[in-house]
């Protein structure tokens, strides 16, 4: 039977839930990987969060961050977690019971000026076409003094290994291709400024793949996007994902991508 066959029958809800699945995988994996952790551990010491404080973490996802700032802030406190998908809010509020969900986006924050302490956001910079506007939401609602912690990833940072370099510089390319603002991590400090803001503090992880990468479904997704654009013929890229597999059975093989988080406060 053709995948369009088994299609044929799935609704339109059907497709959602599909979808859904496959964006809480991923960001489950990514959250899997020791670098994330970590870098969430330094934000969250860095800001200092206390009891009783109202925490808002946009573009909350799974609500793993958001369980996190609850924890932090307590029974006295309040944590919210922001995000358009309402899917992903439902499976947030299962994760994290302690913490409050709500519709909305980062353009359009539902909060008074000056309501919140702390404002979090990870991974959500490098999707927003007007990162600047959505700096300046954050400005807002931020009381004086509040304290803002945003971390994200800096795609031009990616590297593999081993590999002809000029494949491996297409390859990492294509990974970059289908993100709105590769490039975010390193925008950061300049967002923030222009909102009004003041850096405090600036940290970095690099998030490394296991060697099982080498000839997991990422890497062979982006061989084919580098094919499907011209940008190599299809027996590079085979000769280019057989050293990955070579090298992942000696020990010689990396991938990796490196994240920023900025410290600031209004």
């Amino acid at each position: 039977m053709s995948d369009g066959a088994r299609h044929d029958h799935l609704s339109t809800d059907d497709f959602a839930r599909a979808d859904l699945e496959k964006q809480i995988a991923a960001l489950d994996h990514q959250s899997g990987l020791a670098g994330i952790p970590r870098l969430r551990a330094w934000s969250l010491a860095v800001l200092g969060l206390k009891p009783g404080e109202r925490v808002l973490d946009i573009g909350s996802g799974t609500g793993e961050h958001a369980r996190l700032l609850a924890e932090a802030v307590g029974e006295t406190g309040e944590a919210i977690g922001l995000d358009p998908n309402e899917g992903m809010r439902a499976e947030a509020a299962r994760r994290a019971p302690r913490a409050k969900f709500v519709p909305g986006t980062a353009y359009d924050l539902p909060f008074p000026d000056g309501s919140l302490d702390v404002v979090t956001c990870e991974r959500l910079f490098q999707h927003l076409e007007d990162p600047d506007r959505a700096t300046r939401e954050i400005a807002r609602v931020l009381r004086p003094g509040g304290r803002v912690a945003i971390t994200d990833t800096d795609w031009g940072t990616a590297i593999i290994h081993p590999g002809d370099p000029d494949i491996a510089a297409v390859v990492t390319e294509a990974m970059r291709g289908g993100i709105a603002n590769p490039f975010a991590a390193r925008r950061l400090a300049g967002h923030v400024k222009r909102a009004g803001l003041v850096v405090d503090d600036i940290g970095s992880q690099a998030l490394v793949q296991s060697p099982s990468a080498a000839t997991g479904p990422l890497v062979r997704m982006l061989g084919r996007m580098a094919v499907d654009r011209g940008m190599i013929d299809a027996e590079g890229c085979a000769q280019f994902l057989a050293d990955l597999a070579v090298a992942a059975e000696s020990g010689d093989f990396h991938m990796s991508v490196t994240m920023f988080a900025v410290l600031a406060h209004r």
